[in-house]
């Protein structure tokens, strides 16, 4: 097997090299995150160390045999049948499938072996941390942590030790994303995210605290079109908060509406909530609105959908600017370790968590502490 380490600032990037140089059948053989320090231990880089391996298939063609030349032509033998091998698609299908099923072996063996080498004491709070449904690279990670803080302590670690140690570790992946909610430095404040998620009543909680708070002049434009009944709560929060509302259906609409808002100080846009997962959708977004350096964009994802829809829609708002994630409905599910997987896979993050319906007041601002403290939040 051909085996090559690499390192990335993200792990998609690393997956990309690793694509790039072994190829699709390569197999991740470990990962692990490193963060180097640089200018006296000031400065901090994270970045991710990928090892990965591709089986190397070597195919030999054989020749037949040509019998021995002899005087006697009695004693002539007729050359043994000598077997062919045809590479053709069935063979490569079922070499792909086995090397398919290596990678799942594998990975099944990394499992057991992991979960063999654990201390006794360890199973249960790791077990906890399956539970809140954090990556296995992660748990992997506050594993290593634990064994090492284990081994060098001399005794058993209390719960409130690896509480601390995985509050250690995931502090570290986090330091360098950004917290926080709205600048207040931007005028435009794009919001995107897949129907169902919230969305309108999120932006209706930021401009409730944008008024009552900052004593903002704000604005709303919308371009769901599709639904009625979200341009009606729109409307009615609009209302309350004595806010104008402009409902754009195409490019010239969104110009005018934003001529329209001139003397605001914020303008919350609402964008249409569809399926993200086809780009098309996305497409449409990008030729309506503009991306420039008076706007601040976030994507808002649910805690109650699965992770990998939830990184089919990242991947397709790649081309998009977003700044921070928004994480809604964290009152509604038993397991956040998602919110965590995402930010730290995609290097992006957060600006705000939501745990209900009430505007204003179910909308919490993102600060590392805080986010580190709301993985515990359950019991274990």
């Amino acid at each position: 097997m051909k085996m090559k380490k690499y390192t990335a600032p993200s792990i998609p990037e690393a997956m990309k090299l690793v694509r790039a140089e072994l190829g699709e059948d390569a197999v991740i053989i470990n990962s692990k995150v490193v963060v180097t320090k640089k200018l006296f231990g000031l400065i901090k880089q994270k970045n991710f160390e990928v090892l990965a391996g591709v089986d190397q298939v070597e195919t030999k063609i054989m020749s037949p045999r040509l019998p021995d030349l002899q005087t006697n032509t009695n004693q002539y033998q007729e050359p043994e049948e000598q077997p062919k091998l045809h590479i053709d698609d069935t063979l490569s299908k079922e070499l792909k499938n086995e090397i398919a099923d290596l990678k799942l072996m594998m990975k099944s063996m990394q499992k057991h072996t992991i979960q063999s080498e654990l201390p006794e004491n360890f199973l249960p709070y790791i077990d906890f941390l399956k539970r809140q449904e954090l990556s296995e690279e992660l748990i992997t990670a506050i594993s290593d942590e634990l064994f090492v803080h284990q081994k060098r302590k001399g005794t058993l670690l209390m719960r409130e030790d690896m509480k601390e140690i995985t509050k250690e570790v995931l502090r570290k992946m986090l330091f360098d994303l950004p917290m926080g909610g709205l600048s207040y430095e931007k005028k435009y404040i794009n919001v995107f995210g897949p129907t169902g998620v919230g969305k309108t009543t999120t932006i209706a909680k930021m401009a409730a605290r944008a008024v009552l708070e900052k004593k903002k002049k704000i604005g709303f434009i919308t371009t769901d079109t599709y639904r009625i009944a979200a341009i009606e709560q729109l409307k009615t929060y609009a209302n309350l908060l004595q806010a104008p509302v402009e409902i754009v259906y195409n490019a010239n609409d969104y110009k005018k509406a934003i001529e329209n808002f001139a003397h605001l100080d914020l303008i919350f846009i609402d964008t249409a909530g569809r399926n993200y997962k086809e780009a098309k959708y996305v497409d449409d977004l990008m030729q309506m609105i503009n991306f420039d350096e008076e706007a601040e964009s976030y994507l808002v994802l649910a805690l109650t959908a699965k992770e990998s829809d939830m990184e089919a829609i990242i991947q397709q708002f790649s081309e998009i600017p977003i700044g921070k994630y928004i994480f809604t409905k964290i009152d509604e599910t038993n397991s956040i370790g998602t919110m965590y997987n995402l930010m730290i896979k995609y290097n992006k993050g957060l600006a705000y968590y939501t745990n209900g319906q009430e505007v204003p007041e179910d909308i919490e601002v993102a600060e590392l502490e805080k986010v580190l403290e709301l993985f515990f939040q359950g019991e274990f």
